[in-house]
């Protein structure tokens, strides 16, 4: 099994539990082919869905055709990663509560918002980074100074950090699984700023056991944004699988093309993703998405790369370079204009520290 065939094959299996068609071509698949297991453990664990996989194999009853070392050691990973969400979601509502006694209402984004939402028949299902959420202008500097002062402090400890203006920046605790990600914005991209932010999802936000989150058409739009602009999906013309199962599962939720259609400049790249959804998962009749000439021509370079992976490569260094250049060049023209970026790059600057790490980092010690 080649890439391609790898990826398809995972994605497929991912809607098993959801497509009686999909799930009667895989099984006929297990039975008659010979699967290349140690390329799906690859494939599945670099996208974060391998637990995702193991899911739906057994609620399908499908463990009886994987070799019985890998469903033991996909059961060890599974379990692993339960308890880990068990503890983000505890971490989570514990965050809640405390914000919620000061008068602050977070609203919990991406994986964290996906748990708590109830979202996944297996809490198991999705591999969890920090525990997000959003605040209002007015509430962000608050929410900072109580979450310092209940014992989060800087995961990274330099002494200067880069001004975000997306987020402030990470900050951890003792005896805490997770670390969080206190939001203003939802996007850095200034061009969108005005039509995702938090005025847009407040509006139509839903509360769960007490807990606030996004509305299942935002959710859906933010997994989507996740991928294509926060990681430059759009230009890289790839996909995440997992956050193309959430879009998925949301499809069942609501309406693709109504979601989708409810922003102006971030529509195209949206509804772009949701194409190669449709695709990679063989056709899921909840996809839906507007056939238009920039999704068909989007299309045509995302399955073509999976043909060529050496020109692929040379693609993609391509891209990195212009994006890294884009951003170094951003960067420059803030040092100009606001103070607080001058101060982070003139401390950079003149941080030792900075080029032993650099050093490292390029295999010069």
């Amino acid at each position: 099994m080649n890439y391609k065939e790898t990826l398809f094959f995972i994605a497929k299996c991912l809607t098993i539990s959801l497509e009686e068609k999909n799930r009667d071509e895989i099984e006929i698949f297990l039975k008659t082919t010979d699967v290349d297991w140690d390329a799906v453990v690859k494939v599945s664990t670099a996208h974060y869905v391998f637990p995702a996989l193991y899911c739906n194999f057994k609620r399908a009853d499908f463990l009886k055709y994987l070799p019985a070392d890998l469903v033991e050691y996909i059961i060890h990973i599974t379990n692993l990663n339960r308890d880990r969400n068990t503890q983000i979601i505890q971490q989570a509502q514990e965050l809640n509560s405390l914000l919620l006694a000061n008068n602050i209402k977070p609203i919990f984004l991406k994986g964290t918002g996906n748990l708590l939402a109830g979202m996944y028949e297996d809490i198991a299902e999705r591999m969890v980074g920090d525990i997000d959420f959003i605040f209002s202008k007015e509430d962000y500097p608050k929410a900072i100074t109580i979450l310092r002062e209940f014992g989060y402090s800087d995961v990274n400890k330099y002494k200067y950090h880069f001004p975000n203006k997306k987020h402030y920046r990470r900050l951890q605790k003792e005896n805490n699984i997770a670390a969080i990600e206190i939001h203003k914005e939802l996007l850095d991209i200034k061009k969108y700023v005005n039509e995702f932010n938090y005025s847009f999802v407040e509006k139509d936000n839903q509360i769960v056991n007490g807990v606030t989150i996004l509305s299942y058409a935002n959710k859906l739009n933010l997994s989507i944004i996740a991928n294509q602009i926060n990681d430059s999906g759009f230009y890289y013309k790839t996909m995440a699988l997992r956050n193309a199962y959430d879009v998925l599962l949301l499809s069942k939720k609501t309406n693709t093309k109504d979601a989708v259609n409810a922003l102006d400049k971030l529509a195209n790249p949206l509804n772009c993703f949701l194409a190669a959804c449709y695709e990679v998962f063989d056709r899921v009749d909840s996809l839906k998405y507007n056939n238009t000439k920039k999704t068909a021509y989007y299309l045509s370079v995302f399955k073509s790369q999976f043909a060529n992976s050496k020109t692929t490569k040379i693609r993609h260094k391509f891209i990195k370079t212009y994006l890294f250049l884009k951003t170094r060049l951003n960067i420059l023209y803030k040092s100009i204009i606001y103070k607080e970026y001058r101060v982070w790059l003139f401390n950079l600057l003149t941080d030792k520290n900075w080029y032993h790490r650099k050093l490292i980092q390029f295999g010069i010690k």
